[in-house]
């Protein structure tokens, strides 16, 4: 055979393996994008390469076949003869004549057997064996290679009687051999039995990939299901804790705000009898002056002119102390929200900032700033938007504090990953779009986080923290909360060393779904 005959053969399998090959290539460099080290993902690309080609291979076959077997009558017994002679071919034809089963096709040039057979979709292909340019076993292993005729079965006709011949041709994918001319009853029988084998190889591989299909369909489903009965179970027991968190904290905060009341009830009334009694010892001095040694002494060693100063200051200290208790007391009462669960009109800024007020000694450390516009009220479900503020807050505070450590280190080891001097910065603003919509934004000067996790960071039990530091649903809660229950959006962007911003808008007034 020659060079010419073999590049037009392989011509008719060209077409499948380019598209193949740009598939591959495209799935590959979407996978594996060029750098300036090719050799660091050569190995990887070989290995996708690989492993790619073979998925699209084996997809591609089956899309062909599965085509080609849904054209098959199982009636017609379609033979395609391929053979140089026209001769024979005749011959052949009159053998099969008469009979209403069979199709006969011809063709009498070996370069294009592949395509008419695409074309046709014989069940049985009789093939010479001896032909001037082309030799009939390298034709059976191009009918054997291409994936449309891979399992057409093929008769090969021939004069050669040797056991040799025969064993090579079995070898290579022959299903019968048979001595030219063939005996018509015998050619007939033979072509039928082939055909019938299979059209229904063809069925079963139809019944087959409907079944893989179907399991596949369940599969999918079933996992779909235990991914969100999952979910669903993590989210129910993160409720359960916040329910128990919520009570606990209503609890506490009742029980300190009866003694605190007491004490803030009776700061008042000691400044003023404190207040007499300085005025009094005043006075008596001022009208004894005189006074004896042992007063004296006394007013000496108790540093009388100290406590009248340090007194005063002292009660107002008192005063101070028991006042942030008592809005300590209240932020945990309006945070926990547990007689107020139903949606009610509240101040988003007074969330936000009893939320700030129980993160204290997080953000201790921290630059908070404060942007508010003069924001309506909003329709809300306050303890519930109370705990959006508090994921995305104590998440900030995590990542500006990670940052400064990183920067602390950084100057120790005289690098310069980071800038000398961070200072941890929240700003938090709010904004009033329009007369639907109001919006706060929350941005930190921390980490940072990459572009390729941003459309992930709401997954469920997806975190960037380390192990053991996150359960991945803080921002899948709040994600929720915010979208199914207020009918608003959360969005994150983030940039790697420079910050992250989250934006929360939230309707006025919450739709009915």
């Amino acid at each position: 055979m020659t060079l010419s005959n073999l590049a037009a053969i392989e011509s008719s399998t060209a077409h499948f393996n380019a598209i193949e090959l740009r598939e591959t290539s495209h799935l590959v460099s979407s996978l594996y994008p060029a750098t300036t080290s090719p050799s660091t993902t050569l190995a990887p690309q070989l290995f996708a390469a690989k492993r790619i080609s073979q998925m699209l291979l084996n997809k591609r076959i089956k899309a062909i076949e599965q085509k080609k077997y849904n054209n098959i009558n199982p009636e017609i017994v379609k033979v395609l003869l391929v053979d140089d002679s026209p001769i024979a071919a005749k011959s052949i034809h009159r053998l099969l004549a008469g009979k209403s089963d069979i199709e006969f096709y011809y063709c009498n040039d070996p370069q294009q057997a592949i395509s008419m057979a695409i074309e046709i979709a014989p069940t049985v292909i009789l093939q010479d064996l001896v032909m001037p340019n082309v030799d009939g076993l390298t034709m059976v292993k191009f009918f054997r290679a291409n994936p449309a005729t891979r399992l057409i079965p093929i008769v090969i006709l021939s004069n050669q009687e040797e056991s040799i011949v025969k064993a090579k041709a079995f070898s290579l994918g022959v299903n019968d051999y048979l001595i030219k001319l063939p005996d018509p009853i015998e050619l007939i029988a033979r072509l039928r039995y082939h055909s019938t084998a299979y059209i229904n190889q063809a069925k079963v591989a139809c019944y087959n990939q409907e079944l893989e299909g179907r399991v596949a369909e369940r599969t999918s489903e079933l996992e779909k299901t235990v991914e969100n009965l999952k979910q669903t179970h993590a989210k129910l027991i993160q409720k359960e804790k916040m329910a128990s968190l919520g009570q606990l904290v209503a609890g506490v905060a009742h029980e300190i705000n009866n003694p605190i009341n007491f004490i803030s009830g009776n700061i008042k009334p000691a400044q003023n009898y404190a207040k007499d009694l300085l005025d009094l010892i005043e006075l008596y001095q001022q009208e004894c002056p005189q006074l004896t040694q042992k007063l004296q002494t006394k007013i000496d060693e108790i540093d009388l002119d100290f406590i009248r100063e340090d007194f005063i200051k002292l009660l107002d200290s008192l005063k101070m102390g028991a006042n942030r208790i008592r809005s300590l007391v209240v932020s945990l009462r309006n945070f926990s929200h547990l007689d107020k669960a139903e949606k009610k009109m509240a101040d988003i800024h007074d969330g936000i900032d009893n939320t700030l007020l129980i993160l204290g000694s997080k953000l201790k450390n921290v630059r908070v700033v404060r942007n508010y516009e003069n924001c309506p009220m909003v329709e809300c479900f306050p303890g519930q938007l109370n705990q959006v503020f508090m994921n995305i807050l104590a998440n900030a505070a995590d990542a500006v504090e990670e940052k400064r450590q990183h920067s602390q280190q950084s100057e120790n080891c005289n690098h310069i990953d980071y800038p000398s001097g961070y200072q941890p910065e929240i700003i938090i603003r709010s904004q009033t779009l329009d007369d639907r919509w109001i919006q706060v934004t929350i941005a930190d000067n921390g980490l940072g986080i990459p572009e390729d996790l941003c459309d992930r960071i709401f997954e469920p039990f997806f975190t960037t923290k380390p192990v053991g530091k996150g359960t991945g649903l803080g921002l899948s809660i709040s994600y929720q909360i915010i979208v199914e229950k207020h009918g608003g959006t959360i969005d994150v962007a983030g940039i790697p060393g420079r910050g992250t911003t989250f934006r929360i808008k939230v309707p006025r007034q919450i739709l009915s779904h």
